[in-house]
């Protein structure tokens, strides 16, 4: 049975259960997809793999289903964050999108002193970083963590994780070169810090380059935006020493 839908649901995952789909999970499957009773659906809850099952009963604002049988373990994925200043909606939004395409483990919003946008809607970060981990087969769904100066962040920083720095400055190794350097070190995890649009400060920059668990890079000759510059260093990472070398088994056309 071809899946009808794929979805993420905080409940487990096992055979026989029945699951109570959140109230728009329901007006989804019933009133865009207009699916019904039987129809198939793919399950994931970021702890159990993923799930057949099948829709048992759907209403206005309820539906249930019956899981049947596992159809992916949950794997190991690359512990990789992503900390990055806010940008306006529309490109955060894009940027959380594709950043959870690309495999982050977790979001790290922070304020630097040249971030323009003071607030950040959460609800509406996760509701995106859920949507395309439905969207991308990923079995789990990456963690949104609420903003905090840069200050406070590289404060109670884990220093066995290796945070790489990218210095728009151009001074530092380019970022190939040290990712792969860094590839047999990044058992326990790594990050990737994003500046704001405008910039790190010359303090910050030089600041952060003094701390033992930082790792300055380069993203090349030009100038670019805060979430293409992220996005950007996300595919060199995960290409260099992330899930990226790894072959997939009957990969499914892009969406």
């Amino acid at each position: 049975m071809t899946p009808s839908a794929r979805l993420y649901v905080p409940d487990a995952l096992a055979s026989g259960a029945t699951l109570t789909l959140a109230e728009g999970q329901a007006h989804y499957l019933r009133n865009v997809l207009r699916l019904g009773a039987g129809a198939g659906l793919a399950l994931f809850n970021g702890r159990d793999g993923e799930w057949r099952g099948r829709i048992d009963g759907i209403a206005k604002a309820r539906c249930t289903v019956l899981l049947e049988a596992q159809t992916r373990k949950q794997g190991a994925e690359p512990d990789l964050w992503l900390v990055f200043a806010p940008v306006k909606r529309a490109r955060i939004d894009y940027l959380v999108e594709k950043a959870t395409e690309l495999g982050v483990a977790a979001l790290c919003p922070v304020r630097t002193e040249r971030t323009i946008v003071e607030r950040v809607n959460l609800e509406r970060l996760r509701a995106n970083a859920v949507e395309a981990a439905e969207q991308t087969e990923r079995l789990t769904v990456p963690v949104v963590h609420p903003p905090e100066s840069l200050s406070a962040l590289v404060s109670r920083w884990p220093p066995e994780r290796r945070l790489v720095v990218c210095d728009e400055r151009g001074r530092a190794p380019p970022i190939a070169e040290v990712v792969a350097g860094l590839r047999d070190r990044l058992a326990v995890g790594a990050a990737l810090l994003i500046g704001p649009e405008g910039g790190f400060t010359e303090t910050e920059l030089d600041g952060l380059a003094n701390l033992p668990f930082v790792n300055p890079v380069s993203l090349g000759p030009r100038v670019l935006r805060a979430d293409t510059a992220a996005l950007a260093a996300l595919a060199v990472f995960q290409a260099l020493a992330g899930d990226w070398r790894d072959i997939r088994a009957g990969a499914r056309p892009m969406v």
